[in-house]
């Protein structure tokens, strides 16, 4: 039997090139995206005629209640889930003085409450099924802080958490969850879709120079990282495996000896190195005794 694969925010970036990595593979891909508008892409990319068959473009904006309210009445026309990934997100930037409590609000709404209000939709159908692996997309940011990007950071802290306390609870019933942890590929968030509050970018801001210094950081950056379609490839492989034994998939290149080098140097010597990374700086920080 086919199994299904469904995919949230395939209308481009991770889960654009996922959703057509496991139609390739062979699974009927649910392609879920907030604007339609967007379908129509895959009949303009994909040439193989049994690949795009194989691809089932659905409206669904995660944020939405009667979006949701609508795709969970179709849902009764699919006969089975095997897998769900949580891939719909976007990004807020600025600097927690100058970004509004609303802004932090619709970032979690896209990133954290979109995503468990998907989840609570498909898990009755996996476990009627007795079976269902759920993956989301997390980030190198779910783990690691970065400066003049609280919104997104926060967002993707709370799926780490949620996604742990989700697996363990899941697996009695024989479903299991866990996520991926992109690092920096070329759909780079300083540069495509981020939303940055007017009050965060004003030039008159105490932060403008800073601000600056990490889009500059970031955009030199992008000649080293790697091609979004690495992502779709390791996803679709996870896709496959019968089994999932960890709750963590790091992916790009540099993501596992960061998060070790996190782990192991004590706050105080990491924080020198990023914000002398940020700002270019190579002289040295100013110490403060810890306390």
């Amino acid at each position: 039997m086919t199994k299904t694969v469904m995919i949230t925010g395939a209308s481009n970036g991770f889960g654009y090139l996922t959703a057509i990595k496991c139609a390739e593979k062979g699974f009927r891909v649910i392609a879920t995206m907030r604007n339609m508008s967007y379908a129509d892409r895959f009949e303009q990319e994909v040439k193989n005629p049994n690949v795009l068959a194989r691809i089932i473009p659905r409206q669904l904006d995660v944020t939405d209640h009667d979006s949701i309210r609508s795709f969970e009445i179709s849902l009764a026309t699919i006969d089975r889930i095997d897998v769900l990934i949580n891939n719909a997100g976007m990004a807020v930037g600025g600097f927690v003085e100058e970004v509004p409590v609303e802004d932090y609000r619709k970032q979690f709404e896209t990133n954290f409450f979109g995503m468990v209000a998907v989840t609570q939709l498909v898990l009755p159908i996996m476990r009627r099924q007795g079976f269902g692996k759920i993956l989301n997309v997390s980030s190198i940011s779910g783990l690691i802080g970065f400066p003049g990007l609280s919104p997104y950071v926060a967002s993707k802290h709370a799926v780490e958490g949620f996604t742990e306390s989700l697996r363990l609870e899941l697996k009695p019933f024989g479903i299991e969850a866990a996520m991926i942890e992109p690092g920096s590929f070329r759909t780079n968030i300083w540069t495509r879709g981020t939303y940055i509050p007017e009050t965060a970018s004003q030039t008159g801001s105490p932060y403008a120079d800073y601000m600056n210094r990490i889009k500059q950081y970031m955009e030199a950056s992008r000649e080293t990282m790697a091609e979004p379609s690495q992502v779709a490839a390791f996803t679709s492989k996870l896709v496959e495996r019968s089994a999932w034994s960890k709750v963590r998939h790091p992916v790009g290149k540099g993501v596992r000896p960061m998060i070790w080098t996190k782990r192991l140097l004590p706050w105080r010597v990491w924080e020198k190195l990023v914000i002398r990374k940020v700002l270019n700086k190579r002289e040295e920080m100013h110490d403060e005794k810890d306390i």
